[in-house]
Protein backbone atom coordinates (compact mmCIF):
# COMPACT_ATOMS: atom_id res chain seq x y z
CA UNK A 1 0.00 0.00 0.00
CA UNK A 2 2.81 2.45 0.98
CA UNK A 3 4.79 1.65 -2.44
CA UNK A 4 1.58 2.37 -4.53
CA UNK A 5 0.70 5.79 -3.03
CA UNK A 6 4.82 6.53 -3.01
CA UNK A 7 4.12 6.23 -6.72
CA UNK A 8 0.56 7.54 -6.79
CA UNK A 9 1.53 10.60 -5.32
CA UNK A 10 3.82 12.61 -8.33
CA UNK A 11 0.00 12.44 -10.35
CA UNK A 12 -2.01 13.92 -7.94
CA UNK A 13 -1.15 17.40 -8.71
CA UNK A 14 -2.08 16.94 -12.39
CA UNK A 15 -4.94 15.07 -11.52
CA UNK A 16 -6.49 17.60 -9.29
CA UNK A 17 -5.41 20.25 -12.27
CA UNK A 18 -7.45 18.23 -14.78
CA UNK A 19 -10.24 18.36 -12.19
CA UNK A 20 -10.28 21.89 -11.49
CA UNK A 21 -9.64 22.89 -15.38
CA UNK A 22 -13.03 20.22 -16.37
CA UNK A 23 -15.18 22.00 -13.23
CA UNK A 24 -14.43 25.42 -14.56
CA UNK A 25 -15.55 24.80 -18.11
CA UNK A 26 -18.19 23.04 -16.65
CA UNK A 27 -19.41 26.09 -14.80
CA UNK A 28 -18.61 28.54 -17.69
CA UNK A 29 -16.08 30.40 -16.39
CA UNK A 30 -13.57 28.90 -19.38
CA UNK A 31 -14.63 29.82 -23.12
CA UNK A 32 -13.85 27.55 -25.80
CA UNK A 33 -12.24 30.06 -27.69
CA UNK A 34 -9.75 31.13 -24.79
CA UNK A 35 -9.29 27.47 -23.61
CA UNK A 36 -11.23 24.38 -23.87
CA UNK A 37 -12.32 21.83 -21.29
CA UNK A 38 -10.29 18.21 -20.97
CA UNK A 39 -13.16 16.37 -22.50
CA UNK A 40 -13.43 18.86 -25.98
CA UNK A 41 -9.35 18.22 -25.91
CA UNK A 42 -9.93 14.31 -25.67
CA UNK A 43 -12.74 14.77 -28.19
CA UNK A 44 -10.40 16.10 -30.59
CA UNK A 45 -7.57 14.08 -30.37
CA UNK A 46 -10.03 10.73 -30.96
CA UNK A 47 -11.01 13.07 -34.28
CA UNK A 48 -7.56 13.40 -34.96
CA UNK A 49 -6.33 10.39 -34.53
CA UNK A 50 -8.91 8.67 -36.41
CA UNK A 51 -8.11 10.69 -39.29
CA UNK A 52 -4.53 10.02 -38.95
CA UNK A 53 -3.31 13.03 -39.31
CA UNK A 54 -2.17 12.65 -35.12
CA UNK A 55 -0.06 9.46 -34.90
CA UNK A 56 1.55 10.79 -38.62
CA UNK A 57 2.56 14.22 -37.59
CA UNK A 58 3.76 12.18 -34.01
CA UNK A 59 5.82 10.08 -35.93
CA UNK A 60 7.66 13.23 -37.96
CA UNK A 61 8.35 15.10 -34.63
CA UNK A 62 9.67 11.98 -33.55
CA UNK A 63 11.66 11.03 -36.00
CA UNK A 64 13.37 14.96 -36.47
CA UNK A 65 13.85 14.63 -32.27
CA UNK A 66 15.67 11.08 -32.79
CA UNK A 67 17.97 11.91 -35.61
CA UNK A 68 19.08 15.57 -34.15
CA UNK A 69 19.85 13.97 -30.36
CA UNK A 70 21.40 10.99 -32.01
CA UNK A 71 23.97 13.51 -34.64
CA UNK A 72 24.25 16.08 -31.99
CA UNK A 73 24.79 13.55 -28.97
CA UNK A 74 27.42 11.93 -30.85
CA UNK A 75 29.46 14.41 -31.81
CA UNK A 76 29.14 16.06 -28.48
CA UNK A 77 30.29 13.32 -26.97
CA UNK A 78 33.23 12.24 -29.44
CA UNK A 79 34.44 16.17 -28.87
CA UNK A 80 33.95 15.95 -24.91
CA UNK A 81 35.80 12.57 -24.87
CA UNK A 82 38.73 13.86 -27.42
CA UNK A 83 39.30 17.30 -25.24
CA UNK A 84 39.00 15.69 -21.95
CA UNK A 85 41.54 12.72 -22.68
CA UNK A 86 44.03 14.82 -24.65
CA UNK A 87 45.55 18.40 -23.93
CA UNK A 88 46.55 18.66 -27.79
CA UNK A 89 42.64 18.44 -28.65
CA UNK A 90 42.03 21.05 -25.78
CA UNK A 91 44.06 23.30 -27.02
CA UNK A 92 43.00 23.33 -30.22
CA UNK A 93 39.19 23.14 -30.32
CA UNK A 94 38.20 23.78 -26.81
CA UNK A 95 38.21 27.32 -26.50
CA UNK A 96 36.56 27.84 -30.11
CA UNK A 97 33.83 25.43 -29.05
CA UNK A 98 33.52 27.11 -25.37
CA UNK A 99 32.75 30.42 -28.03
CA UNK A 100 30.22 28.85 -30.17
CA UNK A 101 28.24 27.40 -27.04
CA UNK A 102 27.39 30.95 -25.98
CA UNK A 103 25.18 31.89 -29.59
CA UNK A 104 22.07 30.95 -28.66
CA UNK A 105 21.39 28.07 -31.63
CA UNK A 106 17.65 29.41 -32.43
CA UNK A 107 18.84 33.01 -33.58
CA UNK A 108 20.26 30.96 -36.18
CA UNK A 109 17.20 29.43 -37.42
CA UNK A 110 16.88 32.42 -40.25
CA UNK A 111 20.29 31.33 -41.44
CA UNK A 112 19.82 27.79 -41.36
CA UNK A 113 17.14 28.29 -43.52
CA UNK A 114 18.98 29.92 -46.08
CA UNK A 115 21.74 26.85 -45.67
CA UNK A 116 19.85 24.17 -46.02
CA UNK A 117 16.35 25.17 -47.11
CA UNK A 118 12.94 24.47 -45.42
CA UNK A 119 13.09 20.48 -45.98
CA UNK A 120 14.29 18.01 -43.38
CA UNK A 121 18.06 18.81 -43.13
CA UNK A 122 17.23 22.39 -41.16
CA UNK A 123 14.95 21.16 -38.82
CA UNK A 124 17.44 18.12 -37.84
CA UNK A 125 20.52 19.96 -37.47
CA UNK A 126 19.30 22.77 -35.42
CA UNK A 127 17.90 20.04 -33.00
CA UNK A 128 21.69 18.45 -33.30
CA UNK A 129 23.23 21.98 -32.24
CA UNK A 130 21.04 22.50 -29.66
CA UNK A 131 21.82 18.72 -28.12
CA UNK A 132 25.49 18.97 -28.45
CA UNK A 133 26.52 20.84 -26.20
CA UNK A 134 25.04 19.96 -23.09
CA UNK A 135 26.69 16.53 -24.01
CA UNK A 136 29.76 17.86 -24.69
CA UNK A 137 30.43 19.95 -21.75
CA UNK A 138 29.14 17.61 -19.42
CA UNK A 139 31.34 14.77 -20.83
CA UNK A 140 34.01 16.97 -20.83
CA UNK A 141 33.87 18.27 -17.22
CA UNK A 142 32.87 14.26 -16.34
CA UNK A 143 36.29 13.24 -17.75
CA UNK A 144 38.44 16.27 -16.09
CA UNK A 145 36.74 15.95 -12.72
CA UNK A 146 37.89 12.04 -12.53
CA UNK A 147 39.57 11.28 -8.85
CA UNK A 148 43.12 12.09 -9.79
CA UNK A 149 44.05 9.70 -7.27
CA UNK A 150 42.07 6.71 -8.85
CA UNK A 151 44.23 7.31 -11.99
CA UNK A 152 47.19 6.72 -10.07
CA UNK A 153 45.83 3.96 -9.12
CA UNK A 154 45.60 2.45 -12.30
CA UNK A 155 49.11 3.68 -13.16
CA UNK A 156 50.51 1.45 -10.09
CA UNK A 157 48.50 -1.65 -11.12
CA UNK A 158 50.29 -1.05 -14.73
CA UNK A 159 46.49 -0.62 -16.25
CA UNK A 160 46.86 0.26 -20.55
CA UNK A 161 45.39 3.41 -21.65
CA UNK A 162 42.52 1.41 -22.87
CA UNK A 163 42.01 -0.39 -19.30
CA UNK A 164 42.42 2.70 -17.73
CA UNK A 165 39.95 4.52 -19.80
CA UNK A 166 37.35 1.36 -19.46
CA UNK A 167 38.03 0.89 -15.84
CA UNK A 168 38.21 3.91 -14.33
CA UNK A 169 38.20 7.42 -16.50
CA UNK A 170 34.45 6.26 -18.29
CA UNK A 171 32.47 5.04 -15.14
CA UNK A 172 33.24 8.04 -12.89
CA UNK A 173 32.43 10.54 -16.25
CA UNK A 174 29.24 8.31 -16.73
CA UNK A 175 27.24 10.49 -14.43
CA UNK A 176 27.91 13.71 -15.70
CA UNK A 177 27.60 12.12 -19.11
CA UNK A 178 23.95 11.11 -18.47
CA UNK A 179 23.26 14.62 -16.52
CA UNK A 180 24.09 16.35 -20.29
CA UNK A 181 21.43 13.50 -21.95
CA UNK A 182 18.99 14.24 -19.82
CA UNK A 183 19.63 18.43 -20.19
CA UNK A 184 19.99 17.62 -23.79
CA UNK A 185 16.66 16.11 -24.09
CA UNK A 186 14.81 19.26 -22.86
CA UNK A 187 16.86 21.46 -25.19
CA UNK A 188 16.03 18.70 -28.11
CA UNK A 189 11.95 19.31 -27.90
CA UNK A 190 12.02 23.46 -27.52
CA UNK A 191 14.43 23.19 -30.58
CA UNK A 192 11.87 21.10 -32.28
CA UNK A 193 8.87 23.33 -31.62
CA UNK A 194 10.58 26.29 -32.78
CA UNK A 195 11.70 24.62 -35.77
CA UNK A 196 8.62 22.81 -36.88
CA UNK A 197 6.69 26.25 -36.32
CA UNK A 198 9.30 27.51 -39.48
CA UNK A 199 7.91 26.65 -42.71
CA UNK A 200 6.72 23.54 -41.68
CA UNK A 201 4.48 21.03 -43.74
CA UNK A 202 4.36 18.13 -41.17
CA UNK A 203 5.14 17.77 -37.61
CA UNK A 204 3.43 18.38 -34.56
CA UNK A 205 4.57 22.51 -34.38
CA UNK A 206 2.92 22.73 -38.00
CA UNK A 207 -0.53 21.23 -36.43
CA UNK A 208 -0.10 23.91 -33.67
CA UNK A 209 0.74 26.74 -36.15
CA UNK A 210 -2.06 25.65 -38.85
CA UNK A 211 -4.61 25.73 -36.07
CA UNK A 212 -3.39 29.34 -35.06
CA UNK A 213 -4.86 30.33 -37.98
CA UNK A 214 -7.94 28.70 -37.74
CA UNK A 215 -8.42 29.80 -34.30
CA UNK A 216 -8.57 26.12 -33.01
CA UNK A 217 -7.64 25.84 -29.60
CA UNK A 218 -8.44 22.59 -29.12
CA UNK A 219 -5.42 21.08 -31.42
CA UNK A 220 -3.49 23.96 -29.85
CA UNK A 221 -3.76 22.66 -26.30
CA UNK A 222 -3.70 19.17 -27.19
CA UNK A 223 -0.42 19.49 -28.66
CA UNK A 224 1.15 21.16 -25.75
CA UNK A 225 -0.16 18.02 -23.72
CA UNK A 226 1.83 15.64 -26.43
CA UNK A 227 5.10 18.01 -26.23
CA UNK A 228 4.75 17.31 -22.10
CA UNK A 229 3.85 13.91 -22.61
CA UNK A 230 6.86 13.31 -24.84
CA UNK A 231 9.43 15.34 -22.75
CA UNK A 232 8.27 13.62 -19.57
CA UNK A 233 8.70 10.35 -21.40
CA UNK A 234 11.76 10.97 -22.76
CA UNK A 235 13.45 12.30 -19.35
CA UNK A 236 11.91 8.93 -18.01
CA UNK A 237 13.96 6.46 -20.51
CA UNK A 238 17.18 8.56 -19.84
CA UNK A 239 16.42 8.27 -15.54
CA UNK A 240 16.24 4.69 -16.29
CA UNK A 241 19.12 4.30 -17.88
CA UNK A 242 21.39 6.31 -15.24
CA UNK A 243 19.55 4.00 -12.76
CA UNK A 244 20.15 0.94 -14.80
CA UNK A 245 24.00 2.12 -15.50
CA UNK A 246 24.88 3.51 -12.38
CA UNK A 247 24.14 0.96 -10.11
CA UNK A 248 27.43 0.99 -8.34
CA UNK A 249 26.84 4.38 -6.66
CA UNK A 250 23.25 2.96 -5.37
CA UNK A 251 25.61 0.14 -3.70
CA UNK A 252 28.27 2.92 -2.89
CA UNK A 253 25.39 5.23 -0.94
CA UNK A 254 23.36 1.34 0.39
CA UNK A 255 27.23 0.40 1.64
Amino acid sequence: MKKFLFKFIPWLIPIIVVLVWQLSANAGWLKEAILPSPIQVIEKTIQLWNSGKLEKNIAVSLYRATAGLLLGGSIGFLLGLANGLSKISRSISNSTIQMVRNIPHLALVPLFILWFGIGEPAKILLVALGTMFPIYVNTYSGIKDVDPDLIEMGHVYQFSNWQLFKEIIFPAALPSVLVGLRYALGIMWTTLIVSEQVNAKSGLGYMAMNAQQFADTKTIVLVVIIYAILGKLSDSIAKFLEDDLLTWRQREVIA
